[in-house]
C-alpha cells in the first residue's frame, strides 16, 4: 500500500521552499520545480568532494604537474587553490542573494546580460561534459585493472588498453551513471556517503603507509619545505602548465552551488558546503603529494612520478609498492570508487545548468522538463550522457592520450566560467560594494583578485593550446594543438549555436525571461 504521506513535504522542506520563494521572487528568478529541503551542509560538501573525485584527480593530475614543475608540485596545487578559493567566495556572496540552480548561468545573465551568461553556461556545461569522459575513462581503467589483480589475470587488467573495449566500456559505465543520477539527487546521496567515505579513507591511508616506507624506497626524498615555494625554480611556461593541471585538480566543488534550491538553507547552506569542500580537498591533496614525492620520487624512471610509462597511471604504479600485493588492489578500487561517485554527481551540475538554460529560454523547452516522480531534470540528465558518450568516443578516435589532452582542454574551460563568474559578483554588487569592511572584502576584493588570475591563466593557455609540443599529448589538426580545439574551439562553436537559439528563442536575448539587473537588497 502506499504511504499516504509520501510526496507531502516535511517541515524543513517546507521552511526552505519558502525561503527560496521568497529569494526567488525578490530576485525574479523562476522555480524549477525541483526537491526543496533536501541537502545540508555536510552533505552538500560530500557530494562537492565527489565531483572534485580526489582519487581520480589524482591519479589523472598528478604526472601531468610533475612532468611540468618537477618538486614545485605542492606548491602548484597551493597555487591552484588560491584563485578557487578565492571565486568561492563570489560563488557564495551571489548565491546568498539569488540561489538558483543556474548558478554561473543564472548570475553572469544577470550581471552582464544574455549573450554573456549564454557563453558562460556553454563553458560550464561542455566542462561537465569532458570531465564525465575523464571519469568514466578512469572508471574503466581502474576497474579493469582492480579485476586483474584480485583475480591475478593480466589479461584482464590489460583489457582497458584495447581501444574498443575502451570505448564501449565506458559507454555502458556512462549509461549506467546516468540512469542512477535520474533517479533522485537523494538516491545518489545515500550512494555517495559511501563511495566518498570509502576513497578518503584508503587516500589517507595509502598516503600514511607512503610516508612511514619512504626511507626504505628506491626513489625516497626527503621532506623539503621548499616544495611549497612556487617563486624559485620555475618558468612561467612550467608554472602556467603546472597551474592548469592544479586548477583541473579543484575543478568541481561549486556541485555545492548548483544545488542551492535542493538545500535546507537555500541561502547559506550552499556556500558553506562549498568553503568546507575545498579546504577538505586542499588538505586531502598536499598530504599525498607530499606523501608520493618522499615514496617514489619524481625521476623519470622505475617508479618516478614523472616516469613516462607511470604518468597517466600514477596509483596503479604505486599501489602494491606500497600497499603490497593483498591491500594494493584497494587503492585500485578506491580510484574506481571515486570515478563511479563522481560520474553521479559530475553530471548534477550540468543537467542544473542545462534545466536553467531551458526554463529562461536559453536552451530548448525540453531542457526544462523535471520529472515528477523524481523531481530531477531527466531529460537534462540523458542528454548530459548521451552527449559525453559520444565526445568521449570521437576524441578516442582523434587521441592516442586522452586524458592529457582533455585535462589541458578543461583548464581553458574552467577559467572561463570561473573568471566570468568571479567577475559578475563584482559587477552584479557594484551599488554596496563599499558599505562595510565584508562587502570590500567577499564582494569586492576576492572575486577581482580570482577572477584575474583565472583571465591570465586562460589567455595564456589558449596562446600555449596552438602548439602541439607544448600542451596535451602531442595531437594535432592541421598543425594546431589538438587542446586548442577541444578547448577554445568548442567555447567558439558555442558562440555559433547561441546566434541559433536567439532567432529561435528571443525572448531570453531580449531580456523578457531573466532581467538584466535587479536591485540589490537592502541589508
Amino acid at each position: 500500500m502506499d504511504d499516504p504521506l509520501a510526496g507531502r513535504p516535511s517541515g524543513t522542506e517546507s521552511v526552505a521552499r519558502a525561503e527560496l520563494e521568497q529569494a526567488e521572487q525578490t530576485e525574479g528568478l523562476v522555480s524549477k520545480g525541483l526537491a526543496a529541503g533536501r541537502i545540508g551542509t555536510f552533505t552538500g560538501a560530500v557530494l562537492g568532494i565527489s565531483t572534485v573525485a580526489p582519487g581520480y584527480t589524482l591519479t589523472a593530475s598528478i604526472g601531468l604537474i610533475v612532468a611540468a614543475v618537477g618538486l614545485k608540485m605542492p606548491a602548484i596545487l597551493i597555487a591552484g587553490f588560491i584563485p578557487m578559493f578565492l571565486t568561492a567566495y563570489a560563488y557564495r556572496e551571489l548565491n546568498s542573494r539569488a540561489p538558483d540552480c543556474g548558478a554561473s548561468f543564472t548570475w553572469s545573465t544577470k550581471a552582464f546580460g544574455p549573450y554573456v551568461g549564454w557563453m558562460c553556461g556553454w563553458g560550464m556545461v561542455i566542462a561537465t561534459i569532458i570531465v564525465l569522459s575523464n571519469l568514466a575513462s578512469i572508471g574503466v581503467q581502474y576497474g579493469y585493472q582492480f579485476l586483474g589483480a584480485v583475480s591475478h589475470n593480466q589479461t584482464i587488467g590489460e583489457l582497458a588498453d584495447n581501444k574498443a573495449v575502451n570505448i564501449l566500456s565506458t559507454v555502458a559505465l556512462l549509461a549506467i551513471a546516468t540512469y542512477i543520477s535520474s533517479r533522485g539527487i537523494t538516491t545518489s546521496e545515500k550512494v555517495q556517503y559511501v563511495l566518498v567515505g570509502f576513497q578518503m579513507i584508503v587516500l589517507v591511508i595509502f598516503a600514511v603507509v607512503a610516508i612511514a616506507k619512504a626511507p626504505s624506497a628506491a626513489g625516497h626524498l626527503d621532506f623539503d619545505l621548499d616544495w611549497f615555494n612556487p617563486l624559485t625554480g620555475l618558468t612561467l611556461s612550467a608554472f602556467v602548465i603546472g597551474l592548469v593541471g592544479s586548477i583541473f585538480a579543484f575543478w568541481g566543488w561549486d556541485t555545492c552551488l548548483t544545488l542551492g534550491e535542493e538545500c535546507k538553507d537555500p541561502t547559506k547552506v550552499p556556500g558553506r558546503a562549498g568553503l568546507l569542500c575545498v579546504l577538505s580537498i586542499l588538505l586531502t591533496y598536499l598530504l599525498v603529494a607530499v606523501a608520493v614525492m618522499m615514496f617514489a620520487g619524481v625521476g623519470d624512471t622505475d617508479l618516478g612520478l614523472a616516469n613516462e610509462e607511470n604518468k597517466d597511471n600514477v596509483f596503479g604504479a604505486l599501489a602494491d609498492p606500497v600497499l603490497g600485493s593483498w591491500f594494493g588492489p584497494l587503492l585500485l578500487l578506491a580510484i574506481f570508487a571515486s570515478a563511479v561517485a563522481s560520474l553521479q554527481t559530475t553530471s548534477l551540475p550540468a543537467a542544473r545548468t542545462m534545466l536553467a538554460m531551458g526554463t529562461y529560454g536559453a536552451f530548448p523547452k525540453q531542457f526544462a522538463n523535471v520529472s515528477p516522480r523524481f523531481l530531477t531534470p531527466t531529460f537534462s540528465t540523458v542528454v548530459a550522457g548521451a552527449v559525453t558518450a559520444a565526445f568521449y568516443t570521437i576524441v578516442s578516435l582523434l587521441s592516442d592520450r586522452t586524458l592529457l589532452d582533455t585535462i589541458a582542454a578543461l583548464g581553458i574551460m574552467i577559467c572561463w566560467y570561473y573568471g566570468i563568474t568571479a567577475f559578475a559578483c563584482v559587477w552584479y554588487f557594484r551599488t554596496e560594494l563599499f558599505q562595510n569592511a565584508h562587502n570590500v572584502v567577499y564582494k569586492f576584493l576576492f572575486p577581482l583578485l580570482g577572477g584575474l588570475m583565472l583571465v591570465a591563466v586562460f589567455v595564456i593557455s589558449v596562446r600555449e593550446s596552438m602548439d602541439p609540443e607544448k600542451t596535451g599529448s602531442g595531437a594535432s589538426i592541421g598543425g594546431i594543438g589538438l587542446v586548442f580545439y577541444l578547448g577554445f574551439g568548442i567555447l567558439a562553436f558555442g558562440a555559433v549555436l547561441m546566434l541559433i537559439m536567439r532567432v529561435k528563442s528571443p525572448d531570453f536575448f531580449q531580456g523578457r525571461t531573466l532581467t538584466r539587473d535587479t536591485a540589490p537588497l537592502t541589508e
